[in-house]
């Protein structure tokens, strides 16, 4: 099984982005979604963004897994 998480970008350099996601902060590579843009939330797996995604599901998302957590 694999798991994305939703993460939010904060910067960005080439093709390169440092996101995230409540206290984590990664670096991740963004190559395969150009367009993105400081704000934009990620599906982010293995240190790789494989999709955008809407603001307000990235943060329902992160809710429901704190709840969980």
């Amino acid at each position: 099984m694999c798991l994305a998480i939703p993460m939010k970008i904060r910067k960005i350099n080439a093709d390169f982005a440092e996101v995230e996601s409540g206290r984590l902060l990664r670096k991740i590579n963004i190559q395969m979604l150009p367009g993105l843009k400081i704000g934009d939330y990620v599906l982010v797996h293995a240190g790789f963004a494989i999709q955008k995604v809407d603001p307000q599901r990235a943060k329902e998302t992160l809710r429901l897994a704190n709840e969980i957590h």
